[in-house]
């Protein structure tokens, strides 16, 4: 949807960094446009706030947020000297501002459960795409530097890297709307002292000890926030009970969804589906946190017990009960807890899988696989950061913490 004759020049009051501009017309109807209204209807950290009650924030504003910290990050590279047109300017504050666009409803708790073996990133993609098309092309450099197919790959590094402006808005906000201080990182120092050396992003040497802070907070927010136990447990949770909806839909036993939801129960819908079938992203886009929890609440009162039970049991905060420990649980004991909720509650060996399961999570500071953060030596010459270091050694960046959790009734 484009509006003519508007002010399109908007004010936004954001309560993590103030007053955030709306720069261009193409900018502010992309904003307007329902794809993106939708992420108003989506919270960032899914069902955080059943551990931290203020976590009630949504994509939208992390979208914002991240596109007025690629706002200010250009600037200092163009302050520097760095070429970067009003076009390449523009589009990468596109592209970062639609970078998030594909998640579905909760975030990344039901990322691999409403469609099938696709990322957030790969759906943000196709709705950039559609976008594209509503614009008259006018999207096509920053899908570019979305995918890294632009020629200056720094720009896709502040959009997608390990020091880009999407993390360093995600750490900022969820810090401070779960009052979790460990999360709090010198943002402005770190984008004050970025640049660009040989086409790749670095920070200036200037700036390793906001780089290690940002480090240390990350890993840090994964444990306290991002992988709590009571959160993980909650995530589980919802997955089994969209696991169980989808079994009594596709076995043709009536339940209670919203038109657009209940298309995603009935299939199982991969990336050729979404390609082959254009209509898809639209109804995607119809989809959204008050889908999945209304036919929860109702899905209470179902005549299948266990979809009523863990309905409940999420509706009320009557949470499965959570071990978590450093080595994979013993197969007797988990044996053990099956067998006694299959007697508790009549059920059969498969459907105890509701109840009883485990699986790991895996949290590291660093990864090695994606662009290095690099840090410029006042020489001029690029060393990785954990070269730099003399805070963090090389056992921080290298140490993939993996942890393995039970769940079951109390």
């Amino acid at each position: 949807m484009i509006y003519n004759n508007v002010n399109k020049k908007k004010i936004l009051n954001d309560p993590v960094y103030g007053f955030i501009n709306i720069s261009s017309d193409l900018i502010f109807d992309i904003i307007e446009h329902p794809y993106f209204q939708r992420l108003r209807r989506i919270k960032q950290l899914g069902l955080t706030h059943l551990v931290y009650p203020g976590a009630l924030h949504t994509r939208f504003s992390h979208a914002l947020g991240s596109m007025f910290l690629m706002h200010n990050a250009i600037e200092v590279l163009k302050q520097k000297g760095h070429e970067i047109t009003d076009h390449e300017a523009e589009s990468a504050k596109i592209a970062i501002l639609l970078h998030d666009i594909g998640h579905g409803p909760f975030s990344h708790a039901l990322e691999h459960s409403i469609v099938s073996k696709m990322s957030h990133e790969t759906i943000s993609e196709i709705f950039m795409n559609d976008l594209n098309n509503t614009f008259n092309g006018k999207l096509r450099m920053a899908i570019a530097i979305f995918k890294g197919d632009y020629h200056k790959n720094f720009l896709h590094q502040l959009v997608t890297g390990q020091l880009d402006v999407d993390r360093l808005d995600y750490l900022t906000r969820d810090s401070f709307f779960t009052g979790v201080s460990e999360g709090i990182i010198g943002t402005e120092r770190i984008i004050k002292m970025l640049n660009v050396s040989e086409g790749k992003l670095a920070v200036e040497i200037k700036g390793i000890y906001s780089v290690e802070k940002f480090l240390l907070s990350r890993r840090l927010m994964y444990w306290q926030v991002y992988l709590h136990k009571t959160v993980l447990v909650a995530e589980q949770l919802l997955i089994k009970i969209l696991k169980r909806a989808k079994y009594l839909v596709q076995n043709n036993v009536d339940i209670f969804a919203t038109p657009a939801f209940m298309i995603f129960l009935k299939n199982n819908f991969t990336l050729n589906d979404f390609q082959n079938n254009k209509n898809l992203i639209e109804y995607f886009s119809e989809l959204d946190d008050f889908d999945i929890f209304t036919s929860i609440k109702v899905w209470q009162k179902h005549e299948d017990k266990i979809l009523s039970q863990l309905s409940n049991f999420l509706v009320n905060r009557k949470l499965l009960k959570i071990e978590i420990q450093n080595h994979p649980f013993e197969k007797e004991k988990t044996e053990q807890i099956r067998n006694k909720i299959q007697e508790e509650l009549n059920i059969d060996l498969e459907e105890s899988d509701y109840y009883v399961f485990t699986n790991e999570v895996v949290n590291s500071a660093y990864d090695f696989k994606q662009d290095k953060i690099n840090i410029l030596l006042k020489n001029n010459t690029l060393i990785d950061i954990s070269e730099a270091s003399d805070q963090l050694n090389a056992s921080f960046f290298e140490k993939e913490v993996k942890k393995y959790f039970l769940c079951f009734p109390k």
